[in-house]
């Protein structure tokens, strides 16, 4: 991975190194359902989000988290409580890539048991 300052300089590169960066995030199942979990409301806890995104574990959210912030689409926040509180949320541009994300998850709710019968006519016919 290049620094910014070093990017390839001609538009091919450029363009193909942008849009591999961009979709490499997307390209793990726990990104989308973070995303989509953060866009509901206000900020989260750890354990309430690992609640909301059921299925994942610990090690995965924490460093699904740590990715999402390094790119700019998570926000931590730290207060200095007793006993101490974390609580995460969408950035602005994290905000920008809720709402297709949100829009996919509608198509797939929808399209759940159109899938299903795809994938049970496609098994039946390899058997």
């Amino acid at each position: 991975m290049w620094p910014l300052s070093q990017k390839p300089g001609w538009a091919a590169a450029t363009a193909i190194w942008s849009t591999r960066m961009s979709l490499a995030r997307l390209d793990n199942k726990w990104t989308a359902m973070v995303v989509i979990a953060l866009g509901r409301g206000d900020g989260l806890r750890f354990g309430d989000l690992r609640a909301v995104v059921q299925g994942i574990s610990a090690k995965v959210l924490t460093e699904t988290l740590r990715d999402l912030e390094r790119d700019g689409i998570v926000a931590r926040h730290e207060y200095a409580e007793m006993p101490p509180r974390v609580e995460y949320e969408l950035t602005a541009l994290g905000r920008t890539l809720h709402v297709p994300l949100q829009a996919l998850g509608r198509w797939a709710e929808k399209h759940t048991a159109e899938v299903l019968e795809a994938r049970e006519a496609y098994d039946a016919g390899r058997r």
